[in-house]
C-alpha cells in the first residue's frame, strides 16, 4: 500500500507579482512559464510517480475551489481543502495533517507550495524520495534545504550540522538553527560558511511525527484541529472547520513548529528551484533573446535590453529604450517598475486599492 500523500497549498494571493496577480486570480493559477500547464498543474504533475492522485490534497481560499476544481479535475471534492479565512501556513497544515492521519494513520506526508519552479523534475523526485524514505519510521521533521547561489536577503537559511547526527546517509543532515530574511552582510557570512542552504518551504514528514510536533510546540492549534477527528469527510467538515478558523491564530508553521523543534533535519538539494516570489525570480528562470529580455505577448522591441515584458496577446506594445525594466499589463491594469525597485510593488497594490477593488 502506497502511504505517501501530498498536501499542495495554493491559497496565497502573490501581491509582489501584481498587476499579473490579483486577488481574484493569484499567480498559482496562471501559466506563468508559458508552458501550456498552470503553476498549481505543473506542481501537482510532479508529484505523478510519488503517489496516486487520489491521494494529493489541496488546500486553498473558499474563492478558490473552482479554479482548482477547473485546473485539477481529477480530484474529488474531499481532496480540496477550502481555507475560510487566510490564517498563514501553521493551520493549513494542520487542517491538512489532520484529516489525512485520520484516514491513514500511517502516512507519510510531503507539503508544498503550489507556486513553486523546479527546472528539474527527476532529480526534485529522486530527494523527495530520500527524504520521504528517512520520514517514513522515525519521529522526525524535514526541510528541504537549496544550496545557495548568492547571499539573497528574500530567504530564510537553515544552518545544519555539517557531519555525523544523520538519520539517514549524507545528504540529510541534523538542522542547528533557522534565520529567517537576514540582512546582505549577514547573508554573505552564511554563503561563505558553506554550512547554510536556502529554505524551500518543502516539508516531508509522517502523520504521526507532525501531530506530535503540534501538540508539543502549538498546542491550541493541536486541540482545535484534533477536533475535527469526527467530521473529517463528512456533511459536518466545512462548519467545522468555519468554527476552527475563526478560533484559531495566523502563525507559519516555520515560527510556530521548526525553529522551535529539536527533531528537525534538512534534505540537501539542487533541483533548479525558484520560489517565483517576485518579478525578477521569474525574470532569472525565464529563458531570454539576445538583448536578455525575457517577452510574453505580441511585442516589438527597439534599444531594449535586460527587461521582462509580459503583456496580452491580443495588443501589440512597441517598447523603445528601455534597460532594467518590468512591463506588465493584465486585466486593465498596466505596470511599469524598474527590476531593481520591485520591492515597491506592494507599495503600488496599497495606492491602486484606494482607486477601487477591482484593479487588486
Amino acid at each position: 500500500m502506497n502511504n505517501t500523500y501530498v498536501v499542495i497549498m495554493a491559497g496565497g494571493v502573490g501581491t509582489r507579482f501584481w498587476p499579473f496577480s490579483r486577488t481574484s486570480y493569484p499567480k498559482q493559477f496562471h501559466d506563468v512559464l508559458g508552458t501550456g500547464r498552470t503553476l498549481l498543474q505543473q506542481t501537482a504533475d510532479r508529484f505523478k510517480g510519488i503517489c496516486p492522485h487520489e491521494q494529493i490534497f489541496i488546500v486553498t481560499s473558499s474563492l478558490y475551489k473552482d479554479l482548482c476544481q477547473q485546473q485539477l479535475p481529477q480530484l474529488s471534492d474531499d481532496q480540496i481543502l477550502c481555507e475560510p479565512i487566510a490564517r498563514n501556513t501553521a493551520p493549513c497544515i494542520a487542517y491538512a495533517c489532520y484529516k489525512i492521519a485520520q484516514r491513514d494513520p500511517q502516512a507519510n506526508i510531503v507539503v508544498a507550495p503550489a507556486d513553486h519552479i523546479i527546472l528539474k523534475e527527476e532529480e526534485f523526485q529522486r530527494t523527495i524520495q530520500t527524504a520521504l524514505k528517512a520520514t517514513q519510521n522515525n519521529d522526525i521533521l524535514v526541510t528541504l534545504g537549496i544550496q545557495p547561489s548568492r547571499p539573497d536577503t528574500g530567504y530564510g537559511y537553515i544552518q545544519y550540522i555539517p557531519d555525523g547526527d544523520s538519520e539517514s546517509g549524507e545528504q540529510v543532515k541534523k538542522v542547528k538553527t533557522f534565520t529567517e530574511k537576514p540582512h546582505l552582510e549577514l547573508a554573505q557570512q552564511f554563503l561563505d560558511s558553506g554550512e547554510f542552504v536556502w529554505n524551500a518551504g518543502i516539508f516531508v514528514w509522517n502523520a504521526q511525527a507532525i501531530i506530535r510536533a503540534f501538540e508539543t510546540h502549538l498546542p491550541e492549534v493541536a486541540e482545535i484541529f484534533a477536533e475535527g477527528n469526527d467530521t473529517y469527510y463528512t456533511d459536518q467538515e466545512e462548519a467545522f472547520i468555519d468554527k476552527a478558523y475563526s478560533l484559531t491564530r495566523s502563525i507559519s508553521i516555520d515560527n510556530g513548529v521548526m525553529e522551535k523543534a529539536k527533531n528537525v533535519y534538512v534534505v540537501l538539494s539542487d533541483f533548479g528551484w525558484s520560489d517565483l516570489g517576485t518579478w525578477k525570480s521569474l525574470y532569472e528562470v525565464s529563458d531570454k533573446n539576445e538583448d536578455f529580455n525575457v517577452i510574453d505577448g505580441h511585442i516589438i522591441l527597439y534599444d531594449t535590453r535586460n527587461c521582462i515584458i509580459k503583456t496580452p496577446k491580443d495588443r501589440l506594445v512597441v517598447v523603445n529604450g528601455l534597460d532594467g525594466f518590468i512591463v506588465a499589463e493584465y486585466d486593465n491594469v498596466l505596470m511599469i517598475c524598474r527590476k531593481e525597485e520591485e520591492q515597491k510593488v506592494k507599495n503600488f497594490v496599497a495606492d491602486a486599492k484606494e482607486r477601487g477593488t477591482e484593479f487588486v
